[in-house]
């Protein structure tokens, strides 16, 4: 199985590459959506951010009120040593921000990371035993979590600090100040940039963006590779077979060995 990391940073248009997978039919295992899960009433992530936090981030449905939590994570320092002490080491995964203002300094300080680990992994389990051969893993922090070493080919959606700050102030109505604090908490795309095997220059139109999506998703729609191949479940299926074929001959070959011993 072809497992692709997809990454950018915030305003790059990750997700609009993330949705054109999708679109033609990828199977794509969203890190976002992952990690809302985890946060859900009652679950381990709820009562771990909740025992971090406090219940003020709570709203009357006890739900987490995620605005408020972002708002308090972005603001604070002490809260972000909070994360810090709270780290549990270096997982393969943790917990990643589903909108800019909130996850995001979780999943850096990994508080949440077995719930976020396992629910990823879980998601690339089902999509093996459903058959697929190429699925992508659309992770914000796909570097700082060290993902990076699960996944191959990686990919990064790029663009210029400059065409990322106006984006992100004015999709989201930030300010400058805002909008480059926000920039400025996540890895340079820069760095992601040279540490990328596809690398889509999001700078400008989204007809340019269309035309490149087109050139990467021809190449990963190629045959697997050997490595590929068995690690898909058509793959293990047939190292299965080969070692049932195997002992079955091996088993044979014996009782025949035997019977000419005995003439």
């Amino acid at each position: 199985m072809r497992i692709v990391g997809l990454t950018g940073g915030i305003a790059s248009g990750k997700s609009t590459v993330s949705n054109l997978f999708k679109a033609n039919g990828i199977p794509v295992v969203d890190a976002d959506v992952v990690a809302r899960d985890v946060l859900k009433k009652g679950s381990g992530g709820w009562k771990r951010v909740v025992a971090a936090f406090g219940e003020e981030i709570l709203l009357p449905s006890r739900e987490v009120d995620r605005p408020k939590l972002g708002q308090i994570v972005f603001s604070s320092d002490s809260k972000r040593q909070l994360l810090n002490k709270q780290g549990i080491g270096n997982l393969p995964f943790c917990s990643l921000y589903e909108i800019p203002k909130l996850l995001l300094c979780l999943s850096r300080y990994r508080l949440m990371a077995p719930y976020i680990s396992s629910g990823i992994f879980w998601e690339i389990l089902k999509q093996w035993a459903s058959g697929a051969k190429v699925i992508v893993v659309d992770i914000p922090l796909l570097f700082e979590v060290k993902m990076d070493k699960w996944t191959k080919p990686i990919v990064v959606v790029w663009v210029s600090q400059e065409t990322q700050l106006k984006r992100l102030m004015e999709r989201d109505g930030l300010s400058e100040e805002d909008a480059r604090n926000r920039v400025m908490a996540q890895m340079p795309l820069d760095s992601k940039r040279s540490k990328a095997d596809v690398v889509i220059d999001n700078n400008g139109s989204l007809e340019d963006l269309h035309q490149q999506f087109d050139n990467v998703l021809f190449e990963f729609r190629k045959p697997l590779t050997w490595i590929e191949f068995w690690r898909s479940r058509q793959g293990a299926f047939s190292v299965l077979g080969s070692v049932i074929l195997g002992l079955s001959v091996c088993k044979h070959l014996k009782i025949g060995f035997n019977v000419l011993i005995f003439f």
